[in-house]
């Protein structure tokens, strides 16, 4: 009964099988006195007890509802999930008891910590990045520290939530293990070849951590448009800058495991522990779905920033950051308590191992092909006619001329095409 009192409720039978036959009970008058007065002297609620017959013989039916408060028996925790009852600890236990009490884990108040022992930059960042995302006013962020997190709901009585420590602090760790990010660039699953990690407030990592992927762990490809240099990177900045914020605001802290970023040349992975509502499937997660954030102070906080949306479509803008580049989906592995976010580049370093595929008779190596892909549908139009200029193909295929012109010129890089003549009176031969 416990057990159903602290999940969704639910229905117990004496006197039946567990095939649902009556094999009727004794002492059946007693019984609908003892078990009421038991139930509420033990767990502490009230539970319907109804006497029901079938063919003369008699069984009780008792009927549990859910409580909004935690129930325990005798100090344990348990909760009815499915067919089995779990006797609640841990991490696990926390939640719960969090859950049922209304308070968010990011706003439990911490002592010992003041504003004063906040950075002062971390808020210089916040205020620049709320004005500058239109989403405070400044002279909403013209107040004192202390002033701005009350604003926030970002204070207890004048204590400091988690939420604030996290944000705020030049330390978290020290109260909160693990509330940093881990970058490796691995040559293979095996091979690190360098690691970061980036410490401090999550409004400072927040500010550091993307930049540091894109002047370090990547490699852009250089052009000129006239005498302005264009830096072209393997994947959609967008993107990733989304991923990596949401992973920040979202992580689940109470693990103490780090946020972990492995940059290959060919692909980038981010992976974070997370709390998903227990009601949601994989589905509701990679479909619309409204706002409901684990750490709700953390997301606003992030919201007000301009680091993150508020309703929930941070997995579509990711997709339409990668669809506008020309990459491929990213791909999600969702599991209870974490996920992971693999975003693939279109052209693969030819020093890794090579990506062979064979369409229609050609076999490329070096470059990765993807179905549907701009690269292989560039591919089609000119097996079919060479001659087209860059701008025909374009037109052909609905795509801005600067797209397929970048596409072009890394599949020529990459030695897929090359262009046999000049511009006007040359054609396109698929290598």
């Amino acid at each position: 009964m416990c057990g159903f009192a602290n999940a969704q409720g639910g229905k117990i039978y004496v006197g039946t099988n567990d095939d649902g036959t009556v094999i009727g009970i004794q002492d059946s008058k007693k019984l609908m006195e003892d078990i009421p007065n038991k139930v509420r002297d033990i767990l502490g609620i009230i539970v319907d007890v109804n006497l029901l017959s079938e063919d003369g013989k008699e069984y009780i039916e008792i009927c549990v509802s859910l409580n909004t408060y935690p129930v325990n028996y005798r100090g344990e925790y348990h909760y009815r999930s499915g067919s089995t009852k779990q006797l609640l600890k841990g991490q696990a236990l926390n939640q719960f008891l969090l859950k049922k009490t209304g308070i968010t884990w990011d706003s439990v108040p911490i002592q010992d910590v003041a504003v004063r022992d906040l950075r002062n930059d971390s808020f210089d960042i916040f205020r620049e990045q709320a004005v500058l995302s239109k989403r405070m006013d400044k002279k909403d962020v013209d107040f004192s520290n202390e002033q701005l997190l009350d604003s926030l709901n970002l204070l207890d009585h004048g204590m400091l939530k988690r939420a604030a420590i996290l944000l705020f602090h030049h330390n978290p760790e020290k109260w909160i293990p693990g509330s940093y990010v881990k970058i490796g660039y691995f040559e293979t699953d095996s091979e690190l070849r360098y690691q970061d990690e980036i410490h401090g407030s999550l409004i400072s990592q927040a500010d550091r951590i993307v930049d540091l992927i894109f002047t370090k762990y990547l490699k852009a490809e250089i052009s000129y448009k006239g005498v302005t240099r264009v830096e072209t990177y393997p994947f959609p900045k967008e993107a990733i800058r989304e991923a990596v914020f949401n992973a920040i605001a979202h992580k689940f802290y109470g693990t103490l495991i780090p946020i972990q970023i492995r940059v290959y040349a060919d692909k980038i992975m981010i992976a974070n522990d997370c709390v998903f509502p227990d009601d949601w499937t994989v589905d509701d997660l990679m479909g619309s779905h409204r706002s409901r954030p684990y750490n709700p102070l953390i997301a606003n906080t992030f919201f007000r920033a301009g680091f993150i949306e508020a309703w929930g479509r941070g997995i579509e803008k990711i997709k339409d950051s990668c669809a506008q580049a020309g990459n491929p989906m990213p791909e999600y592995a969702v599991k209870k308590e974490d996920i992971m976010v693999t975003f693939k580049s279109l052209v693969t370093d030819t020093t890794q191992n090579t990506t062979q595929a064979v369409t229609q008779g050609t076999t490329q190596v070096g470059f990765q092909y993807i179905e549907n892909s701009i690269p292989m549908r560039i591919i089609k139009v000119i097996k079919d006619n060479p001659t087209l200029s860059q701008s025909q193909i374009a037109e052909m295929l609905g795509e801005k001329h600067d797209t397929i012109k970048y596409h072009m010129r890394k599949m020529r890089l990459s030695g897929v095409i090359e262009r046999e003549g000049s511009s006007q009176k040359g054609k396109w031969i698929i290598k």
